[in-house]
């Protein structure tokens, strides 16, 4: 019944949300790519050459994707469905996204979610490994290496095994849930082999953070969805600030009575993420 009413009332059917998480799995996870390739291989071609060189190849490949997007890419908006007329208009249009029930929630989850890993990954992996489990460069370099390419392929999985409306909020609340029970583990038992252990399992967990796509995409009518989707990427971004910030003040107010700094950043992106969680979870979801 469900199902149906999507179908109604967002002109989306279940097989079209599903196929919709699989694509954006897909995208996410050959999206990650550039993670890759902006690490050793630009580090690489920056000190053959020069910083300029890097920047011009970034800027050059950033111009051959708007090329490809303009050429390539068609919106195929529905028939009499007329793009908003004034600046004014669109803003209107945002401005009401906020008036809806469902739009806290989501955006409570996703301000913390993905940022969460990325701020684990990309902020603090390094520093947690060699300094309070005293691994080497080599040994982190080896594990942030794995640490990315699982993260590269979670989401193509979650996407490609979406459980469909029904089960989707459960599984969405459930990987958050876990990934911060896995974090909180790591700031209680300070061991190495947690340590790696536990990042190869968030990245393979937080490939469900995909199934927020298929989520929001089935919280809004058709014709809210395209400013619903920015409004969501805006604040996955946004979070990414917010976290990485929290967590370096956790770090900071940590050291001040002599605890684990690592042990207060790990606690704190943990609630960071269990608020976001039951967030989504008690807030109306405004799919009914």
């Amino acid at each position: 019944m469900m199902a149906t009413g999507l179908q109604q009332d967002f002109g989306l059917s279940a097989q079209q949300l599903g196929f919709f998480a699989a694509i954006s799995g897909f995208a996410l996870g050959l999206g990650g790519l550039g993670l890759v390739i902006t690490g050793t291989p630009l580090a690489w071609l920056i000190s053959m050459n020069s910083w300029r060189v890097g920047f011009a190849l970034l800027a050059g490949l950033a111009c051959i994707s708007w090329v490809l997007v303009c050429v390539q890419l068609r919106e195929g908006l529905p028939s009499g469905q007329q793009r908003p007329q004034s600046l004014q208009h669109a803003l209107r249009g945002f401005g009401a996204l906020f008036l809806l029930p469902q739009t806290l929630g989501i955006l409570a989850l996703a301000l913390v979610s993905y940022a969460s890993f990325l701020t684990l990954r990309g902020l603090w992996l390094g520093p947690l490994l060699m300094h309070r489990h005293g691994m080497s460069l080599v040994q982190t370099g080896n594990v942030a290496l794995v640490v990315y390419l699982l993260s590269l392929f979670s989401p193509a999985l979650f996407g490609h095994f979406d459980p469909g409306t029904e089960q989707r909020r459960r599984w969405i609340v459930g990987s958050a849930l876990a990934m911060a029970g896995i974090i909180a583990l790591m700031a209680l038992l300070p061991l190495a082999w947690v340590a790696v252990g536990s990042m190869m399992v968030l990245a393979v967990v937080s490939g469900a953070g995909v199934l927020q796509y298929a989520n929001e995409r089935a919280s809004y009518r058709t014709e809210m969805s395209g400013r619903a989707m920015s409004v969501f990427t805006i604040a996955m971004f946004f979070g990414v600030a917010i976290v990485q910030s929290l967590s370096g003040l956790a770090a900071f107010w940590s050291l001040s009575p002599g605890y684990d700094s690592y042990a207060g950043v790990l606690v704190c992106v943990a609630s960071l993420l269990a608020a976001g969680a039951f967030a989504f979870r008690l807030l109306p979801a405004g799919e009914n």
